[in-house]
């Protein structure tokens, strides 16, 4: 499971309080660091870490809350997940703690809380950064094979034979992830039909994954896959490796839909990759008769600290303590920026514009913050349950063993009210 364990965990961990988060480079080393800023000047409260890969945390977590050993501070992504914790009565409304500590509220983007509220209230602390889906692609490759970065989906299905000429993947795709193919379906759903196509499925209208536009858009997405747009053997790949994102960088794929925490991994394992300019980046590319909004992204608006209510009183002080001093403090915000990432504060340009990374982070806090809607990866603004099914079934459509109507139909089962 890739655990890393600096302390013990839930709500039996002494007067200490205790925190899970993801693992894989940058993210780890900035979250700790938080922590370890924090430590050494509470050497009283001290909070103790665990550290998991993407996809084993989820199923941790969950077991840990019902057999209600979760660690006091619940890091997550909002959304459904959230309401399920919310549900079952496992995290604290933290609403008047934040009417009462405004500067802390202020500070932060308006948009970040929106996946941390459920029927109003606020049950989560937003933090770190805000992570939109890009569309990337090498810069050398596109040089050598002598063609230009698309600008519609017809110029992605024009390139695929030009770069399978050169022995080359067009896409890669850490497809056993599953959660990576989903990225490709909020994009043709939004680009084709706008976001009242995923809305309607969300808000459990009847039948809305029928929608002729989200039909259109599954059936564009297993043309791609018809045609050999995705690099062979995608559905191995894991994105835990990094595998996907190695593919890329040393050119065996020209292109890669990820979202913008992977710009920190190509610089911290790509060598000279990213440095000499060969990572190229943009949004993605509209759908010629689509009625969806060019400007529009998916991804994370933001992540989320939640409290455990099961933690005592005072675990849950030392919570409270380290999301007012130690959460996104200067540090953080910097290392944050010098990994190519974007806080989720407000009036940052400065700091951006200073970065090493200036062009990416502008790029992408224009992205975040001039999109017409930043919408929710679908994973986490839906119920667990339904996202379950989702995911299954998007790997049964990139495996091309069901038709768009039957992914329709078995989606449909589960969100209809």
């Amino acid at each position: 499971m890739a655990l890393s364990a600096c302390g013990t965990s839930g709500p039996s961990s002494g007067g200490g309080a205790s925190y899970w988060f993801l693992s894989g480079p940058p993210q780890e080393g900035i979250r700790q660091g938080a922590v370890d800023r924090f430590n050494e000047a509470n050497p009283d409260t001290k909070i103790s870490t665990n550290t998991f890969l993407n996809d084993p945390y989820k199923t941790k977590i969950k077991t840990a809350l019902g057999a209600g050993e979760a660690p006091t501070i619940i890091w997550g992504w909002g959304g459904g997940g959230l309401r399920t914790w919310v549900d079952a009565g496992h995290v604290d409304d933290l609403t008047s703690w934040f009417d009462e500590n405004p500067k802390v509220k202020d500070k932060l983007i308006s948009t970040s809380f929106g996946p941390a509220t459920i029927d109003g209230k606020i049950y989560a602390m937003p933090c770190e950064t805000a992570e939109p889906i890009l569309l990337y692609y090498n810069n050398k490759v596109f040089d050598d094979v002598g063609v230009e970065p698309p600008e519609s989906w017809d110029d992605i299905m024009a390139l695929v034979p030009k770069f399978k000429a050169k022995g080359i993947a067009t896409f890669s795709l850490g497809g056993q992830s599953r959660w990576t193919n989903m990225m490709w379906l909020e994009f043709l759903f939004d680009r084709i039909g706008g976001t009242e196509v995923f809305e309607a499925a969300f808000e459990g209208e009847k039948d809305a994954w029928s929608n002729p536009a989200a039909i259109d858009a599954l059936t564009k997405l297993q043309e791609l896959v018809r045609a050999g747009g995705f690099v062979e053997g995608f559905s191995s790949i894991t994105a835990d490796s990094n595998a996907d994102q190695a593919l890329l960088y040393t050119g065996k794929a020209a292109m890669m839909l990820h979202g913008s925490w992977s710009y920190g991994i190509q610089q911290e394992l790509g060598g000279d990759f990213v440095p000499s300019g060969g990572l190229g980046f943009m949004n993605f590319p509209p759908v010629e008769g689509g009625t969806g909004d060019p400007s529009n992204t998916v991804g994370n608006p933001g992540q989320y600290l939640s409290i455990y209510s099961k933690a005592s009183a005072e675990q849950k002080e030392i919570a409270k303590k380290f999301f007012t001093n130690g959460v996104l403090d200067d540090q953080e915000v910097k290392d944050w920026i010098d990994s190519g990432a974007v806080p989720i504060l407000s009036g940052i340009e400065d700091e951006l514009a200073a970065s090493k990374n200036a062009e990416f982070v502008d790029f992408v806090y224009k992205t975040a913050n001039e999109a017409n809607v930043f919408a929710q990866s679908w994973d986490q603004a839906l119920d667990p349950s339904a996202a379950s099914t989702l995911l299954d079934n998007i790997v049964k459509l990139f495996q091309l063993s069901i038709s768009p109507q039957q992914f329709a139909d078995n989606l449909n089962a589960v969100t209809n009210k």
